[in-house]
């Protein structure tokens, strides 16, 4: 799979207040570590994401700041909705084949999110990706 950020041993530590501050993109991740073969990835949100599916890896969400809301289908694309509200402090996993929107309202949130290396924001199958969403497996910090 590939990846926009090399494997490199870490130095020293990543102050994730630090690394959220090195830059603006909403909804556009940074990879600020990896634990084996999965990105531990940080971003800012607001606003709404885009439908979206991972076939073959479960997604964890963890709020750093702010509120997080995650739209869920259950039992496929056009199954029945709920949503699941994460503030500050909360994780959260969307199982593996789950569709799913993430969106914040109008203050924003700072998000973390474990997931293996390569794999993309919009999932392997989306609806349309709005110009707001960054379609990436992820930036190096």
């Amino acid at each position: 799979m590939a990846t926009n950020a090399p494997h490199t041993r870490q130095e020293s530590p990543v102050v994730l207040t630090d690394a959220l501050g090195s830059f603006d993109a909403l909804w556009s991740p940074r990879i600020v570590t990896r634990v084996n073969d999965y990105d531990v990835r940080v971003a800012k949100v607001r606003g709404e994401h885009v439908w979206h599916v991972h076939e073959d890896t479960d997604e964890f969400f963890q709020v750093l700041e702010g509120e997080l809301t995650i739209a869920l289908r259950e039992g496929g694309e056009d199954g029945a909705e709920r949503s699941v509200v994460l503030p500050t402090g909360s994780v959260y996993v969307v199982p593996r084949g789950t569709w799913h929107k993430p969106s914040a309202a109008a203050a924003g949130a700072s998000i973390l999110m474990f997931e293996p290396t390569g794999t993309s924001t919009v999932g392997d199958r989306h609806d349309p990706v709005p110009a707001h969403v960054d379609a990436t497996t992820g930036h190096a910090l």
